[in-house]
């Protein structure tokens, strides 16, 4: 990942110390966030209460079974990807866990580019499955959804996770309008001042346009909205 990404989130699920060391070192390097928790419970109170992009999971939790686990998150959220981490290496096991919606199973011990390689599949397959491609392309914008990197006229743009997050819920509704009290509600989730919206969206314009003040992708919809330009 580049500077201009904005980094993916991976909540670590294990009870071994040196693993999170491990995978925390390992993740950081290559400009992932992390998470982490060493129980079943403390892993639902984190997806429940932050933003996390891809689990890794282990099986063998203190408090409860990993596929305890695997159950629950699948109730909240059917998309969440998680790549299942265990020692449990038999057969049935793994055709257990996928079939209870993990998106992958990595046996110990493993390799890191094989675990970083499962982590990026399984993101694609997310965006894939809520109906995003992986690329977002139109005229000299281009959002890369699985490494999150925006480059404009051929040049990385360096986005803040606010910003980015602005960009992508734009993009994933591009050609349509959307109106100030949903992007409020979808990025904030509370009732923010529209004028707080605009000084992020003038942010916006000023890092993707070649002309800010005369707008080719963020289109302003006066008194309702704004709009960004269906893709190529």
């Amino acid at each position: 990942m580049t500077a201009a990404a904005i980094p993916m989130r991976v909540l670590i699920v294990d009870d071994e110390p040196p693993i999170h060391r491990f995978l925390r070192t390992a993740l950081t390097s290559q400009g992932f966030d992390t998470l982490e928790a060493d129980t079943g419970e403390a892993a639902l109170q984190a997806i429940a209460k932050n933003r996390v992009d891809v689990v890794v999971l282990d099986l063998g939790l203190p408090d409860m079974d990993g596929m305890r686990v695997l159950a629950r998150i699948r109730e909240s959220d059917a998309t969440l990807p998680v790549v299942v981490l265990s020692s449990r290496a038999g057969e049935a096991g793994k055709v257990a866990a996928l079939d209870a919606g993990a998106d992958d199973y990595v046996t110990k011990p493993f390799g890191m580019e094989e675990l970083l390689a499962r982590l990026r599949a399984a993101l694609r397959h997310r965006l894939q499955t809520e109906g995003e491609k992986p690329i977002f392309k139109s005229g000299d914008l281009t959002i890369d959804l699985v490494r999150r990197i925006v480059t404009s006229r051929g040049q990385d743009v360096k986005l803040s996770p606010k910003e980015y997050d602005l960009l992508r819920l734009l993009a994933a509704h591009a050609g349509k309008v959307l109106t100030h009290k949903f992007i409020l509600g979808e990025i904030w989730g509370t009732e923010t001042d529209v004028q707080y919206l605009r000084i992020y969206i003038r942010a916006l314009r000023q890092k993707i346009e070649a002309e800010p003040e005369r707008p080719l992708h963020i289109l302003t919809e006066q008194g309702v909205g704004y709009r960004l330009r269906a893709p190529d």
